[in-house]
């Protein structure tokens, strides 16, 4: 690969990011149930089928007056009033509450006609079979207005959110039994190298664990994804090539290791000289030597072995062309320095404490135990580095 080669090298990790998604399918929808749809990624905007809440109602349990009633009412002093009912979810009061009249209610209970307040319970003494005495003023903030909440017809969630267990029960809250959301992208998994070996099996020296596929089998699945594991191919082009026919059906490879610079990077190869590359190398570090291609059709995104490295493009370019959705970040102080590097986007691992952020220490590739302590990746654009006080923007891990 001496003479310059026909894609691009070295590209930056945004269009990194762009060409992947550019080899990804459109989004289609699909319609499932509630119970099926979390993690899931909404399709189209839910609107509200049903006011919340559907009637003004008590915040409290307690009593319900007209505030004017009882604002001259104190510990001392407290104020009379004459109790004509009650009111409880599923089975409201139907009358009309008039001057010194008031009614018992509970939490969630329709407010009756004529009343405008809430006084709590703990606020309250019996006086004789139909009385109740308040030490302190009813207050209207314990009163919750019919469509507080949202009403009918209002779009409360919106295409593109991740369906999180609070948007879950907002989502029936609404009336909504079952939602749109984007078919799951399935995503091949493999990971290769002869001296990769699967977790509790005995080393030998210079061999190492398969932490890599344990690790973005997980980050897959927290994307949203579908998993098809193919498991580990030795360095060898016929094994390779025979693990990558292997993901009939998937919308994309993605695989770890072979894609560097070495006698045994066969996965570069293979791309290379039998099928097709969009671009090799990223501008950034760690996991400069990221490639992407395509085999048969199939887009094939290959991550450096170096378990840091793999993790780490798969935070800043894989995860986002997955979800559509940029990665999370902060702008936070630096409590050290992080060097820059000349031609390349450094994200060094920090450690997050209140509104600032420090250098881990240990930035090596190797060290998997980094990406397990630290809180965020801090981003240092090429050529410009950060000095105690400066803002830094981070990812968060």
């Amino acid at each position: 690969m001496t003479a310059a080669p026909p894609f691009p090298m070295h590209v930056s990790v945004t269009d990194a990011r762009a060409y992947l998604t550019a080899l990804l399918p459109p989004r289609t929808a699909e319609t499932v149930p509630l119970a099926q749809a979390y993690g899931r990624t909404l399709a189209h905007d839910v609107p509200a089928l049903v006011s919340h809440p559907s009637a003004t109602e008590s915040a409290l349990d307690g009593i319900a007056a007209r505030e004017a009633d009882t604002l001259a009412a104190t510990p001392d002093a407290p104020a009379r009033l004459r109790v004509i009912g009650e009111s409880r979810a599923g089975a409201a009061f139907t009358g009309t509450v008039r001057a010194g009249e008031c009614v018992r209610i509970y939490t969630g209970a329709p407010l009756p006609a004529g009343a405008d307040a809430i006084c709590p319970v703990e606020q309250l003494s019996d006086d004789g079979p139909d009385g109740v005495l308040l030490r302190r003023a009813a207050s209207p903030a314990d009163v919750r207005h019919e469509g507080g909440d949202f009403r009918a017809g209002e779009v409360v969630l919106y295409a593109g959110q991740r369906l999180t267990a609070p948007r879950l029960a907002l989502a029936a809250a609404l009336g909504h039994a079952e939602l749109s959301v984007q078919r799951r992208l399935r995503v091949a998994l493999l990971s290769t190298g002869d001296e990769v070996v699967t977790p509790g099996q005995p080393l030998t020296p210079g061999q190492v664990y398969d932490s890599n596929s344990v690790g973005l089998h997980a980050m897959l699945l927290e994307a949203g994804c579908e998993v098809l594991p193919l498991g580990h191919a030795p360095d060898s082009p016929q094994a390779l090539q025979a693990a990558i026919d292997a993901a009939g059906g998937a919308d994309v490879l993605l695989t770890s290791g072979g894609v560097s610079m070495g006698k045994y990077d066969f996965m570069r190869d293979l791309l290379v000289e039998q099928g097709r590359v969009s671009f090799w190398k990223v501008r950034m570090r760690p996991g400069g030597p990221a490639i992407l291609g395509g085999w048969n059709g199939l887009p094939v995104f290959g991550l450096p072995g170096n378990p840091v490295s793999s993790l780490v493009v798969f935070h800043v370019i894989v995860r986002p062309a997955l979800t559509g959705q940029p990665p999370q970040t902060l702008r936070l102080r630096a409590a050290t320095p992080f060097r820059a590097l000349p031609d390349k986007t450094a994200f060094w691992r920090g450690v997050i404490d209140g509104g600032t952020v420090r250098d881990y220490g240990q930035q090596g590739s190797g060290i998997l135990r980094s990406l397990s302590d630290a809180d965020a990746l801090v981003i240092v654009p090429e050529g410009q580095p950060a000095q105690p006080g400066d803002d830094v923007d981070v990812i968060l891990l």
